[in-house]
């Protein structure tokens, strides 16, 4: 086999290999860092970079096999972790100079289940300043580039992630997603992402944002995102808003029947704007569904129109968490970032409580409308990639920080802490990948992958691969 076969081999088939002794934990891991080293030039994926304690951690992971110990079952496979998560040793940054050189003593838990299941940490993945927007860019490393067009926004905040998901840096990237960040690296750079429901996979210290920000997988396949979330997922007994519930066996329930499914579309949520390219490429998506059986409906959540106000305020407000820094920072920060900071001050805390009350409706309404159905398909994204070196594509409204008006289909469910992934669904003309995005019922994960499944094996993305 291959250095470029290893690298684009799922991490399903990597740990079963590893396991028979057909390949070795060294060998994949050697092959891994030489493409990261050859490509990362081009494409900034990593933040810090650390072959050294990967290819030692592939040794021991080695004599593990040689001496027949029990194996995780990440056993000798490549992970990234995003440079927002905490990496005992290994520096966590956020994309700011402010934190640059930073390096924890500990892990998160989520690093600690990795590792305990035999997984090679690579290094951290890039992150925009503090994981503020969906644009592939921060102050302290520069541009991040779209694999599959130099110098165009791979998204964000998990934008290294899902580069690397992209163009062969192991399978398993973790990702972390506040208003998109999964779900948006996973459609600019035509790979799977899913944020599972809130508190399915533990995640400290819990952000002070109103209990927003999930955790979650960004892979090349389906079956991978499902390993992935067994490994990470589960109660902790320290992290107060994870699930105290038993994780289900994700990978050996993944396939299913989909065409007793449920299924309501909606193009727009009744209020975002859609380019015409990525909305033609989401319904010939969804038409999938029908054709597999399903029940599919058009509809217009009355929901939708809701968001965007809510969602703008609570994104400026909790920017305020950074407003400190300001001071003596200032002039190092994005200043996109500074504008949202800005913007988010002044709010008494009788403003604050007023508009939550709108959040708590607005995500009861979610919540009802989705008793009717299994599942609802939007856009991912409004748009394809654009340069990274803007804010809004250059057709879009321009704004100092509103990133947000090109993706109005993420954020509602991070605000009601459902299940929801980016599927690949298809490319523009340009040659640039486009997501559908499938939203579960809350504690649905299960459904959301089955019906992902079912695409992929109706429509594989899985062989295309960016000309690096």
């Amino acid at each position: 086999m291959d250095n470029l076969d290893l690298c684009f081999m799922s991490a399903t088939e990597l740990a079963s290999a590893i396991k028979a002794k057909k390949v070795s934990p060294v060998e994949v891991t050697e092959a891994v860092i030489a493409r990261i080293e050859a490509l990362e030039p081009k494409l900034n994926a990593f933040a810090t970079f650390t072959p050294e304690l990967a290819l030692d951690a592939a040794k021991e992971a080695e004599k593990s096999v040689t001496s027949g110990a029990e194996l995780g079952d990440l056993h000798g496979v490549g992970v990234s972790i995003k440079d927002l998560t905490l990496t005992a040793g290994v520096p966590t940054q956020r994309g700011s100079r402010i934190l640059a050189g930073d390096t924890p003593r500990v892990d998160a838990p989520v690093v600690s289940r990795i590792k305990q299941a035999g997984g090679i940490l690579l290094g951290k993945t890039t992150t925009p300043e503090f994981g503020w927007k969906g644009v592939s860019q921060s102050p302290l490393t520069g541009i991040t580039s779209n694999p599959w067009k130099l110098g165009y926004n791979a998204g964000a905040s998990s934008a290294g992630a899902g580069v690397g998901a992209a163009a062969g840096f192991g399978p398993l990237h973790q990702g972390s997603d506040g208003a998109g960040s999964i779900r948006m690296p996973a459609h600019f750079c035509g790979v799977f992402g899913l944020k599972p429901s809130f508190g399915r996979i533990p995640n400290l210290p819990v952000p002070n944002n109103d209990l927003t920000s999930h955790i979650g997988p960004i892979t090349r396949c389906v079956a991978d995102a499902a390993l992935f979330l067994k490994v990470m997922a589960g109660h902790h007994p320290v992290e107060h808003t994870t699930i105290a519930a038993p994780v289900p066996d994700y990978p050996g329930l993944l396939s299913a029947d989909v065409s007793t499914l449920k299924i309501a579309f909606s193009s727009d949520l009744g209020h975002a704007r859609v380019d015409n390219e990525v909305g033609e490429l989401v319904a010939a998506a969804v038409d999938v569904f029908a054709d597999l059986g399903c029940r599919v409906e058009e509809i217009t959540p009355a929901f939708g129109p809701l968001g965007p106000e809510i969602g703008r305020f609570f994104w400026t407000v909790h920017e305020t968490n950074l407003a400190h820094y300001l001071e003596q920072w200032e002039a190092e920060m994005d200043p996109g970032l500074v504008a949202c900071i800005k913007a988010g001050g002044g709010h008494s805390a009788e403003e604050y409580l007023a508009m939550r009350a709108r959040k708590l409706e607005y995500v009861r309404q979610i919540h009802e409308f989705m008793q009717d159905w299994d599942l609802l398909m939007t856009p991912a994204v409004s748009v394809a990639a654009f340069p990274a070196d803007r804010l809004q594509p250059e057709h879009w409204p321009q704004h100092p920080w509103d990133w947000i008006s090109w993706a109005e289909f993420s954020y509602p469910f991070n605000m009601s802490g459902n299940p929801a992934a980016s599927v690949p669904c298809g490319f523009t003309e340009a040659g640039l990948p486009v997501g559908l995005q499938i939203v579960g019922k809350r504690a649905d994960e299960l459904s959301v992958l089955r019906a992902a499944a079912a695409f992929e094996s109706s429509r594989p993305w899985d062989g295309k691969r960016p000309m690096l």
